[in-house]
């Protein structure tokens, strides 16, 4: 059996900041300091630099999962982060991610062997498998994560 992997979006797949520069000033200004509340702005999103890569090679190898939080008070992201998935990975039934998206604010409540998150909230510092924490001095990013995985 193969083992299960969950994989983060915002920082670890998704790269945040490609949306943010897309928005315009009076934008950027009404929602400072809440800019995942601006409706639309997980469409805008660029993938993280090895990301798309980085997952086929590792599709081979385990179960995998996208994990992800959707922020409560923006109503278009949960969609418009299925969409992002679905124009990156495809809506096929064969596709690598049908039917293996989870959006909760409880990653600790789920079982596997290893999260791939670039933060410890939303429990995912309670997570009971191996956290591999994207974007620190040990997973700077998607080469180093793949060498500890493969």
């Amino acid at each position: 059996m193969k083992k299960i992997i969950y994989i983060d979006m915002d920082n670890v797949l998704v790269d945040f900041k490609t949306g943010i520069e897309k928005l315009d000033e009076p934008t950027r200004n009404l929602y400072e300091g809440r800019l995942d509340e601006v409706p639309h702005i997980f469409s805008l999103m660029k993938p993280i630099e090895g990301s798309i890569e980085a997952i086929r090679l590792l599709a081979s190898r385990y179960d995998l999962f996208i994990l992800s939080t959707s922020p409560w008070l923006n109503p278009t992201a949960l969609q418009d982060k299925l969409d992002w998935i679905k124009t990156y990975f495809g809506d096929a039934p064969d596709s690598i991610f049908y039917k293996r998206v989870i959006f909760t604010h409880r990653k600790d409540l789920l079982r596997g062997d290893y999260l791939i998150d670039d933060r410890t909230n939303n429990g995912a510092d309670r997570f009971e498998g191996v956290l591999i924490q994207y974007g620190n001095s040990t997973y700077m990013n998607w080469d180093s994560v793949i060498a500890f995985l493969l």
